[in-house]
């Protein structure tokens, strides 16, 4: 559970329980002030209220159930609302400090595989190509920087997470068999372009901070700007 859902449901509870205190003290005053007047007439110093509407059993059962109704729907919705408010404190949809640039440069050649950060949910790919190449429109600036690049793990056609394959060297997805080479461009399937991906910057220290507020869109198919090939066999079968 996020910070903020701790925090929201902290304030629901409180709210609950100051909400059972003030009744309390009102039971208790208006039961004094009732005694008060009570011994005020038995003194003949006041005179005597007017008869009091007896609540019948089926009304109280009734109010008690409304008010249970009502505690249950704050305390449901506050929780709901807590479950469902983005958390943009260090999760997807927030600037994600992936690590070091030489850690991740140095994962990727030592594995031959991307680096991938699940908080943020994309992979960093190198990338070493040359914008422009297949599609001179296509716009790689803030998507790249000193030879790194980060990409969406969600595939452009349905949405489904799109792994690495260590013997293609391609992203290749296990729903459709939609195929994308390492650094995201389209190749093969029914996906409508290339992985999406994220502005990257690197700060002073040589750390790598990826912006996944906004999604770039992917490249249109044809744009390629790596020229790398299968390299073996597909981990997915094509279609």
């Amino acid at each position: 559970m996020t910070t903020l859902a701790l925090s929201t449901g902290l304030v629901a509870a409180l709210a609950v329980l100051v909400a059972l205190n003030a009744f309390a003290v009102w039971f208790g005053l208006s039961f004094l002030r009732a005694n008060k007047a009570a011994k005020a007439v038995d003194a003949g110093e006041a005179p005597a209220p007017a008869p009091v509407k007896v609540m019948s059993r089926r009304d109280f059962f009734r109010r008690s159930l409304i008010t249970s109704l009502l505690v249950f729907g704050a305390e449901f919705g506050g929780g709901t609302i807590a479950f469902l408010w983005p958390n943009l404190k260090g999760g997807f949809g927030s600037k994600i400090a992936a690590g070091a640039l030489d850690d991740i440069k140095g994962f990727i050649e030592a594995n031959k595989q991307p680096f991938y950060v699940g908080a943020g949910r994309f992979y960093i790919v190198e990338w070493s190509g040359k914008a422009g190449e297949g599609e001179a429109d296509y716009p790689t600036l803030g998507v790249t920087a000193e030879g790194i690049m980060p990409l969406y793990q969600r595939c452009v056609h349905l949405g489904c997470r799109v792994p690495f394959c260590g013997s293609s060297q391609w992203f290749e997805c296990p729903c459709h068999g939609s195929k994308y080479n390492s650094a995201g461009e389209y190749q093969l399937g029914p996906a409508p372009r290339g992985m999406d991906r994220f502005h990257v910057e690197i700060d002073a220290a040589k750390n790598v901070v990826v912006d996944t507020s906004l999604i770039v869109l992917g490249p249109p198919h044809g744009t390629d700007t790596i020229h790398q090939r299968q390299e073996g066999a597909f981990c997915v079968a094509t279609g």
